[in-house]
């Protein structure tokens, strides 16, 4: 994804890059998917640059440095200096953090300046954010700070105390639109249309729901709301469009395209309508904090997200 939607968070950087006295922490704070992290690397590419001084890219700089999740255990590990894919730790530890301080220890190698990027700060290990904030209380000369944080509440507030924000807004859905068509030009008109309406301003969202082929979802969500489901063929509709064994992406993609339509029914409706709307959305918010982490039977999962759904529409007395 490339970086669009970002000029005020470009201008601010910029001006704090060309003044007397930059600000050594930064926290990307925006929905997940608005390009914070790639935002981060081209900022940080900017900042250690030197005239003259040939510079590799972000990822392989001396200077750019990127506390990572490790590997989940000693088999992956193994993977990994083979070479292979493998499956990596959720958290980022303290013993990352501290060999990046270890790091800071020593002068930058190609310039004067040197930067830290962590993606996603909010993974940091409660160790891992205590160790950060020595750092942060008193940063090595010529070190920069850029934390990439989804859930800025998940951090410490004296981490949050010691940086300067820099938003990144969610995106008008007409841009996201615009760059799903130009990023998924394969996507037909319909799985676009309900990967926007799901990513909510996001435009990696976006482009992430495009493979889960949510189109058939998205219409059949938009009758529950508006007819509600007497008679559970909706459900039914709905069960078999998801498939009989979704995994955890397909069922999470589900909660947020559902949330996503409940919140476009929300205006223009009756007081009670209204009521129900954000009633049924209250109880999807709860069903997506849970369900990463729980261990939820697709099927009924289904029903709920669909009974959830069609608790919104008009009752039938009304209709």
């Amino acid at each position: 994804m490339s970086l669009i939607g970002h000029d005020e968070a470009w201008r601010e950087w910029r001006k704090a890059l060309g003044s007397a006295r930059m600000h050594h922490a930064w926290l990307l704070v925006g929905p997940k998917g608005m390009g914070k992290a790639l935002f981060a690397r081209a900022a940080a590419a900017e900042l250690v640059a030197e005239a003259g001084v040939s510079q590799p890219q972000s990822d392989r700089h001396p200077d750019i440095l990127f506390p990572v999740h490790p590997p989940e255990n000693k088999d992956e590990a193994a993977k990994r200096d083979n070479g292979q894919e493998y499956k990596r730790k959720r958290s980022i530890p303290v013993d990352e953090i501290r060999a990046v301080q270890q790091r800071l220890t020593t002068r930058p190698t190609l310039g004067n300046r040197r930067a830290v990027i962590i993606d996603p700060a909010d993974d940091m290990e409660k160790s891992a954010s205590n160790a950060l904030l020595k750092s942060l209380e008193e940063p090595p000369v010529g070190t920069f700070f850029l934390l990439v944080s989804h859930r800025p509440g998940r951090l410490l507030p004296t981490i949050r105390s010691r940086c300067r924000i820099l938003r990144f807004p969610a995106l008008p859905s007409e841009e996201v639109a615009r760059i799903v068509s130009r990023d998924a030009p394969q996507a037909d008109s319909a799985t676009r249309a309900a990967a926007v309406a799901a990513a909510e301003g996001s435009p990696g969202a976006a482009l992430g729901f495009v493979d889960q082929e949510l189109g058939g979802l998205h219409g059949i969500m938009e009758r529950l709301v508006i007819e509600g489901d007497e008679h559970f063929a909706l459900r039914g509709a709905m069960a078999a469009e998801i498939g009989a064994k979704p995994d955890r992406d397909r069922q999470m993609a589900t909660l947020d395209l559902a949330r996503a339509v409940l919140s476009a029914s929300l205006t223009g409706g009756s007081a009670a309508k209204q009521a129900r709307v954000i009633e049924a959305h209250a109880e999807l918010a709860r069903l997506s904090v849970a369900a990463p982490t729980a261990n939820f039977d697709p099927g009924l999962l289904v029903m709920e997200i669909g009974g959830l759904l069609a608790s919104a529409a008009l009752p039938r007395e009304a209709a």
